[in-house]
């Protein structure tokens, strides 16, 4: 966990949604979105805050566990909306969550494609990880913004280099999951522009096309949409290859960041809080088994 340097006053709950605000407008984010507050009095005063991409029981319990007033997530609780949060029936298991949470006086906040798209948010660290050093561009612009806002990003890589050495490059700097990271397209051939989108990304590949990478990064890849791409890469130079990472672990990278911003944000104003880091992994895989070479699996 990380606290403040100094006996920073506490912010309310209401004064951190004041600063999520500044940093990740809500208006950045896509229409079919439910971001922002989900639990919590605005008057609570917030000193402990608990990351964590998911929010699942397991982090609920953990908040409660570790003392944290506010949960911030990456995903939503209610993106599909509900006709209740009872803890029994068809949202039984959202209604455990909002009820642990409530009668523990723990509020809930989510910040997910506002904070994809903002500037220095989940895609651009993404994009850092797997090596882009240089200039950074949105896949898709945001319909406000400055420009510089959108979904995904594009840019750079310092040298060329083989797909076959990147895809090791994103396999060493993404957390350990069960899934490992998936490639497509010849390992040998010769990339430097690199595309990638934190979380499900196979709608934008006419934007990544567009772009001019050689590679794309992102997870969730589904079967139809990853072979279409494929056949249109055969005709275009094997142009974008494919790397296939887990969603949770695109995206987990960004939580570390988002914190610091909120700290660096409330100390501005005189306010701290303690910050800590979910320890429940909530990459939904478990174990692999197989995991062959194309060449060298079975058909069915």
């Amino acid at each position: 966990p990380t606290s403040p340097e100094h006996a920073l006053a506490p912010p309310t709950l209401g004064q951190v949604l004041e600063v999520v605000q500044g940093l990740w407008p809500r208006e950045l984010a896509e229409p079919w979105d439910a971001v922002g507050p989900v639990a919590g009095r605005p008057e609570a005063p917030v000193r402990t805050v608990l990351w964590a991409l998911d929010p699942v029981q397991a982090v609920a319990d953990e908040a409660v566990a570790r003392g944290a007033d506010l949960v911030v997530t990456h995903h939503p609780l209610l993106l599909r909306g509900t006709s209740s949060v009872a803890a029994v029936g068809h949202a039984a298991a959202k209604g455990r969550l909002l009820h642990t949470l409530i009668e523990h006086r723990v509020a809930l906040l989510a910040a997910h494609t506002n904070a994809d798209a903002v500037v220095g948010g989940v895609s651009d660290v993404l994009a850092r990880a797997v090596g882009i050093t240089g200039a950074l561009s949105p896949l898709t612009t945001s319909t406000v913004g400055t420009g510089a806002e959108g979904i995904g990003r594009v840019g750079d890589l310092p040298e060329e280099t083989d797909r076959a050495a990147f895809a090791r490059a994103v396999h060493a700097a993404r957390p350990a999951t069960a899934g490992g990271v998936r490639v497509a397209g010849d390992p040998a051939q010769r990339i430097r522009r690199v595309a990638v989108c934190g979380g499900a990304g196979d709608s934008l590949f006419d934007a990544v096309r567009a772009s001019g990478a050689d590679v794309y990064v992102t997870a969730d890849l589904r079967h139809h949409p990853a072979s279409e791409a494929r056949e249109t890469a055969a005709s275009g130079e094997g142009r974008p290859a494919l790397v296939d990472v887990s969603h949770w672990a695109s995206e987990s990278l960004w939580l570390a960041h988002g914190a610091r911003a909120l700290e660096a944000a409330l100390g501005e104003r005189g306010l701290g809080v303690t910050t800590l880091f979910s320890d429940h992994r909530s990459d939904p895989w478990d174990f692999l088994v197989g995991g062959e070479r194309a060449d060298e699996g079975s058909h069915a």
